[in-house]
């Protein structure tokens, strides 16, 4: 099974016995003023998800929920048991989906990676590339039996602010804000402070995504990452969401040595002992 899937190959394919496909929406509500929160996306999920999908909660057990960092990593230990109890096995198959800019399925197929699980895919276009082909939704919540999942942790596709802030000088590693353009030049803030990280270039996970909310054909993708792909990369964005799915679009360029910075600005704009760019106009 190949990372990216389609929904020809998924309507094929959803009743296999070893096929976990899982809704990992979230739901983000705009304030008036310009801010926004994240609630879990479970109602929605009710109201209509694909046949047979499980959910996927990013703002449940699939993260910690204890830590003042949004979407914070669980242990790996943790993560396996919450996605162990949805049905997936170290033998699973994981197909990936949500209702919005495949960013939070890419954050799951990120950390499953993490974990050390290799068996899992997005599909691509999600929910919306589902329905309008006339394919069917279910009211039916999915039911399978628990299964084991073995965490085998690859700690270097995480970083933290300490690696992020000895990349800002180091040559041989390159930063990605993943945001759109005008929260890069800090025109607007939606976290502490506004700008980006020092040395860090931009690459809009927005622009990843052609209208249908598909991604882009691979050419324009690896034109739009035109780097070294054994160098060193770390992606980051607000709470690392967006930063996933640029992972996961460098992961199946060939990039070799990907990384998310996963609390990503929720972390860094909040103390001003870590630096931050704004550009001149």
């Amino acid at each position: 099974m190949d990372s990216l899937v389609d929904t020809d190959w998924l309507s094929q394919h959803l009743d296999d016995p070893d096929l976990v496909l899982l809704d990992c929406t979230v739901t983000t509500i705009p304030h008036e003023d310009g801010g926004f929160h994240n609630v879990s996306a479970r109602p929605e999920y009710e109201l209509g998800h694909l046949p047979n999908a499980g959910f996927a909660d990013l703002k449940g057990n699939l993260c910690d929920t204890h830590s003042p960092i949004e979407f914070a990593l669980p242990t790996p230990e943790q993560f396996c048991r919450a996605m162990g109890a949805l049905g997936v096995g170290d033998d699973s198959r994981v197909v990936l989906y949500d209702t919005n800019y495949t960013a939070w399925a890419a954050r799951v197929w990120w950390t499953l990676r993490w974990v050390g699980f290799d068996r899992a895919a997005i599909l691509n276009g999600g929910l919306a590339a589902w329905t309008a082909e006339g394919q069917p939704l279910s009211l039916e919540p999915a039911t399978r039996p628990a299964k084991q999942l073995t965490p085998r942790p690859r700690p270097e596709l995480i970083a933290d602010r300490d690696e992020v802030l000895a990349s800002i000088d180091d040559e041989a590693v390159y930063l990605i804000d993943t945001f759109p353009e005008v929260y890069y030049r800090g025109d607007i803030a939606i976290y502490e402070r506004a700008g980006h990280i020092p040395s860090a270039i931009n690459i809009d996970t927005l622009q990843l995504l052609d209208k249908t909310g598909r991604f882009r054909p691979e050419h324009e993708l690896a034109a739009m990452h035109s780097l070294d792909r054994n160098t060193r990369i770390i992606t980051y964005c607000g709470g690392g969401i967006a930063a996933s799915a640029n992972a996961f679009i460098m992961t199946r360029l060939g990039f070799t040595n990907v990384a998310v910075y996963t609390a990503s600005l929720q972390e860094w704009a909040a103390d001003p002992a870590f630096p931050m760019v704004v550009d001149a106009p």
